[in-house]
């Protein structure tokens, strides 16, 4: 009988907290190479926007490209980054999917993990304080409570 294969969620972005969380991941939960585990990098970029600026003034088309240009270029870095940690790790032999969603990233990844049907959560913690959560709003903490899978909240020492 062959083993349910595992999926492993990592929440990943362009800060040190998401690449140290994903490090963690790879160190912790995925125990051997050629054990049943699939790692899906789920990177989330905001929602497209009418560009206008305070004058109303609706940008061009070139613009608009040019914003979307990089944006996915930001998407293409951050997986760069993650692949720097895996040849980083000696851990090239984990099956890997790749994900970029759009939108609000809370809402995003909670999708993402019923979607996918994601066994765990894995995701980085930026250390906000009571009030900065309060008034920035925390993603881990709404996944937490939100997403259809255990969470792994991993701050950094």
């Amino acid at each position: 009988m062959e083993k349910k294969e595992r999926k492993i969620l990592v929440a990943v972005d362009e800060s040190e907290e998401s690449m140290y969380a994903l490090s963690w991941c790879i160190s912790n939960l995925i125990s051997d190479t050629n054990s049943n585990n699939k790692l899906v990098l789920l990177y989330v970029k905001p929602p497209p926007a009418v560009y206008s600026d305070a004058t109303g003034y609706i940008f061009s088309t070139e613009a608009i490209a040019a914003m979307e240009k990089y944006s996915m270029k930001l998407a293409d870095s951050v997986m760069e980054r993650a692949k720097g940690i895996f040849n980083n790790l000696n851990a090239n032999g984990i099956n890997i999917e790749r994900v970029v969603g759009i939108g609000d990233a809370k809402s995003v990844i909670c999708k993402a993990v019923q979607k996918l049907e994601a066994d765990t959560l894995v995701m980085g913690s930026h250390g906000y304080g009571f009030f900065k959560r309060a008034l920035l709003g925390s993603v881990s903490d709404h996944c937490a409570k939100h997403a259809k899978c255990p969470v792994v909240i991993v701050r950094q020492p």
